[in-house]
């Protein structure tokens, strides 16, 4: 399986996370690294939905979650066998192919059953009256294995108990080793002794084996069907024959029916305690429509994960897509504070104190040599404008500037234009769908010392909007503080021509003593020239916190 690299921003991606992502993922591949690809963790925004068709460019794949998945070890080419396949053959296929497991699959592909080699041993190399006497088959499977031909009789696919004799003594001795068992059950392994064949053609056996390809007298076989005894001739001699016999059984009749099977889909955790604590050897991997996949065992554990992350605006894992703890993370491309956690091999983290992370892709660009398409050039200066509110931000650097007056050369823009273009098309708190969806689409959870609270983040033109339909959002802001567990939950309401923020609240009613901005109402802060929450809101917040 081809490795993938997905590179991908933050749980609610913005436009600076996607079109960083989209622009990184293109570099990579332009440098010959054909299996990176663009993803996101969430849907975008508005804004950005409204830039990519501007664009005329793709959304990134959606990634819920990069957990590794049961497929993602799998090796989907399977050795099966059908239900009457006999276990002789079912044994040439562990030799051949070195496995220790073999599922059973009917006509439509779907397990029935699986056989394992140290249960099949078992079965055959332990001793004892009944396992040696009793053989579990049916007539054509005898005949697969023994590569008979019928003399009398025809070959039958129903299962049955047979009981096996070698036909190697005297007519006396050898009829009295047979009395006691019901005729119908017996299975008469001899050569070309006729007193053996006649013996049990009178006794009305269930079949009669002649080995060594010897003939059978025309009278015999005459009487054989007027009593119904079945005659099947085996070129193999006696010994190898009664070998052969006890492994014509059909694997349907040897299999086990009460297996572990996991879907295709399921984590690969899930499958790592099946096989811990399950007891057996492997686990029957299905298809969503319940077809068989593959075989897992503990070896399937140790199979490499075919995918690893770039993380682009973000480097903490508490902010990344779900299951990203469980993949290698190759490099980090972030200009926020740095709360990463550990990394098993070293990595590429790119960092710097900027207004935007596609001022740090575009810098590789650069850096490269690689030309920038006017469509990539737009979308990175659309990232830019947006992360720095048209380079308004107190998070707009110099560098942010001289990348900006590059990128909008390339992609024939004037930033300015462009920026209210893209800000202009957007601004609607409508837009959003749903008071929930307004707080949620950009809203990240910060850890202080002495509180848990999470901020999202809107840019609007005027506020109207917002007082007509703020208490809906009081509402959303009071169970999203609930649900996430949070001591306080905010979201900015930033004005992008005045330079102010309306900051609703809920949470922390003590924080009206310490806030050190007017308090427009209840629950409500107006906060003039705040415009980034990365470098004024949350510090600010960590501060006064620490007072409560």
């Amino acid at each position: 399986m081809k490795k993938k690299t997905y590179v991908i921003g933050h749980r609610n991606p913005d436009t600076d996370s996607i079109a960083s992502a989209i622009a990184y993922a293109e570099l990579k591949r332009l440098l010959g690294e054909e299996g990176t690809v663009a993803a996101m963790a969430g849907e975008p925004n508005p804004q950005t939905a409204y830039v990519l068709k501007r664009l005329d460019i793709e959304p990134p794949l959606y990634l819920a979650d990069v957990h590794p998945k049961v497929r993602d070890v799998l090796n989907r080419k399977p050795v099966t066998a059908g239900a009457d396949l006999p276990m002789m053959q079912a044994l040439e296929l562990f030799h051949r192919n070195n496995i220790r497991v073999l599922p059973v699959v009917d006509a439509a592909g779907k397990p029935s059953g699986i056989v394992s080699l140290l249960k099949l041993s078992e079965k055959y190399l332990l001793t004892g009256k009944d396992r040696m006497r009793g053989v579990n088959t049916s007539l054509r499977s005898l005949a697969i294995s023994l590569e008979g031909d019928f003399l009398c009789g025809a070959p039958c696919d129903d299962h049955e108990h047979l009981h096996l004799f070698i036909g190697a003594m005297e007519q006396e001795s050898f009829s009295a080793r047979i009395d006691g068992y019901p005729p119908e059950s017996l299975l008469i392994i001899t050569g070309d002794r006729r007193t053996i064949q006649l013996a049990g053609i009178e006794k009305g056996v269930r079949l009669l084996v002649v080995t060594g390809g010897l003939a059978v007298e025309k009278d015999l076989l005459t009487k054989a069907a007027e009593l119904g005894v079945t005659v099947l001739s085996t070129p193999f001699d006696t010994a190898t024959a009664a070998w052969l016999t006890r492994l014509s059984t059909p694997v349907g009749l040897f299999a086990e029916t009460n297996f572990e099977r996991i879907g295709v889909g399921e984590p690969l955790s899930h499958l790592k305690l099946k096989l811990l604590h399950s007891g057996e050897p492997a686990v029957i991997v299905v298809e969503e429509d319940g077809t068989l996949a593959g075989i897992a065992t503990k070896s399937s554990l140790l199979a490499p994960i075919p995918s690893s992350l770039i993380l682009v605006d973000h480097n903490e894992l508490g902010q990344a897509v779900h299951g990203a703890d469980e993949l290698e993370i190759r490099e980090v491309i972030d200009h926020h504070k740095l709360g990463n956690s550990h990394t098993n091999q070293p990595v590429t983290f790119i960092t710097a104190p900027v207004g935007s992370t596609c001022t740090l892709v575009a810098g590789l660009y650069r850096h490269e040599g690689v030309e920038l398409a006017p469509s990539f050039a737009a979308l990175l200066l659309a990232g830019i404008l947006s992360d720095t509110v048209i380079l308004k931000s107190p998070t707009t650097t110099n560098r942010d500037r001289e990348t900006v007056l590059w990128l909008e050369q390339l992609a024939g823009l004037d930033h300015g234009e462009f920026g209210k273009e893209i800000f202009a098309a957007c601004s609607g708190l409508a837009g959003y769908g749903t008071p929930e969806k307004v707080i949620t689409t950009d809203f990240k959870v910060f850890t202080g010392s002495s509180a848990r609270f999470g901020v999202g983040q809107v840019e609007v033109i005027g506020f109207d909007e917002f007082f007509a339909m703020r208490e809906e959002l009081k509402g959303a802001l009071a169970e999203l503080k609930q649900r996430e567990g949070l001591d306080l939950a905010g979201l900015m309401v930033t004005d992008i021509y005045t330079e102010t923020t309306l900051f609703l609240v809920e949470g922390k009613k003590e924080l009206a003593h310490v806030m050190g901005y007017p308090q427009v109402e209840a629950h409500l802060y107006e906060l003039k020239g705040v415009m980034s929450r990365k470098k004024q809101m949350v510090p600010h917040l960590l501060q006064v916190l620490e007072k409560i």
